[in-house]
């Protein structure tokens, strides 16, 4: 690939695995969607900004994309426009129509002292989104301060070319021999009143990481693992009050699993899957403690490299399917919504999804206050939660779909009596 050259013949890229099924399963008004922010000191120079992402565009070249339909698969294409950065106008994680995927799958907003970048999810996960928007980050102060940014905690080399590991779909080179199998239980549906223009309701808790390292310790369990427990002692709570005792079910909450890190990969597209973990109240009252071990006892059980590739080939051996492949793209999507419809959704209540710590070069760090990741609503999870820590702040950002803030409330009020203060921030508006 010749070193940034930019040529006008625009670039396509074959959908990842994990990115295929999130065209197939779009409504008309939801998609699956993220956002990751980075928060200044100062406020934001919205012409230095739209400097700064232009610069990116040649070393992320699977990020500035369209999302493009085909004969048999949508497809993503390099953008010849590039992205204009907007002033935040709505609240997080507005719907992203078709028309707007067909000319791009990011927007770039800022507000005040906030940058946030918002991706459809067929274009990256989460840890590949925090990556751009530390660059993203770093280009902007290089060029609004003049500083020398080294190419070192996610930070990349802005001179040199994407590496093609950057640019792979590695779930194909992950598969196992054995295809995972059977449908996992279904487990509670958590409900609401949802609001009629779809308001995304947004609460975050901003705590002490220390706090809350030192709470998770004290059972025993990393952060992911209190985290989920506590989340889901929340959900049985609100089970408890709403049902009677015969009518519980399973309590699962879903944990994405960072694949990079089980397969020392280093690609910038999808490469993360999910486990459900939990408990089955019917089988008796558990205390924090019992689910704190239950939680991580099956997160380090199920997220292993062998359990992964048998899950990453239920995933692939279909798409490598002859029949598959030779279908029209409209029956490929008639399919893969009827397989989402059964159990893309149905073996976990909400996801809790933990990007761990952000770090940023030192010369970088008296300009950033904190960075932030929210992930959208499902299309039938009314709440989600996710959490990114930095600078010894954590901040655990909880979006539902619904009126109902009872959730959260129990959440939040537990981490304050298990030992860890919690700062609410809230877009909550006023009927």
């Amino acid at each position: 690939m010749p070193k940034h050259s930019r040529t006008r013949t625009r670039r396509w890229f074959r959908l990842d695995n994990a990115a295929l099924i999130f065209p197939a399963i779009m409504r008309r008004h939801w998609n699956n969607c993220f956002r990751l922010s980075v928060t200044l000191h100062e406020d934001v120079d919205p012409a230095v900004l739209e400097q700064a992402v232009k610069a990116l565009e040649p070393r992320f070249p699977t990020m500035f994309v369209r999302l493009r339909t085909g004969f048999f698969w949508y497809f993503l294409e390099q953008i010849r426009e590039p992205v204009r950065v907007q002033p935040e106008y709505a609240y997080p994680l507005t719907h992203m129509s078709r028309s707007e995927l067909r000319k791009s799958c990011l927007r770039v907003l800022y507000f005040r002292n906030r940058i946030a970048v918002e991706f459809f999810h067929s274009v990256t996960d989460g840890t590949g989104g925090l990556i751009f928007v530390k660059n993203l980050a770093a280009r902007y102060l290089s060029i609004k301060y003049g500083l020398e940014i080294p190419a070192e905690d996610g930070v990349l080399d802005p001179g040199e070319a994407p590496r093609p590991e950057e640019l792979r779909d590695c779930f194909q080179e992950c598969a196992g021999p054995r295809a995972a199998g059977g449908a996992e239980e279904k487990v509670l549906r958590l409900r609401g009143t949802p609001e009629p223009d779809r308001f995304r309701h947004l609460i975050t808790g901003v705590v002490d990481t220390r706090a809350l390292l030192d709470a998770a310790h004290a059972q025993g369990v990393s952060v992911s693992a209190f985290l989920a427990a506590v989340m889901a002692e929340a959900v049985q709570r609100r089970q408890a009050a709403e049902c009677p005792p015969r009518k519980w079910k399973p309590i699962k909450i879903t944990v994405p699993v960072n694949l990079r890190q089980l397969y020392g990969k280093d690609t910038m597209r999808n490469f993360a899957l999910t486990v459900n973990i939990g408990f089955d109240p019917r089988d008796g009252e558990y205390s924090l403690a019992e689910i704190c071990r239950q939680m991580t006892h099956q997160l380090a059980a199920e997220a292993v490299p062998q359990k992964m590739s048998a899950k990453i080939a239920a995933n692939v051996n279909p798409q490598r399917s002859l029949a598959l492949r030779l279908a029209p793209l409209p029956l490929k999507t008639l399919v893969m919504r009827l397989v989402y419809s059964a159990r893309g959704e149905s073996g976990g209540c909400l996801n809790v999804s933990n990007l761990g710590r952000a770090s940023v070069p030192a010369v970088m760090e008296p300009y950033i206050s904190r960075f932030e990741f929210i992930i959208g609503v499902q299309y039938t999870y009314p709440n989600n939660c996710s959490v990114l820590s930095y600078g010894g702040r954590t901040c655990i950002n909880m979006i539902r779909s619904i009126r109902e803030s009872e959730l959260e409330r129990l959440f939040f009020s537990r981490l304050v009596e298990l030992g860890v203060p919690v700062e609410i921030e809230s877009n909550e508006r006023k009927d």
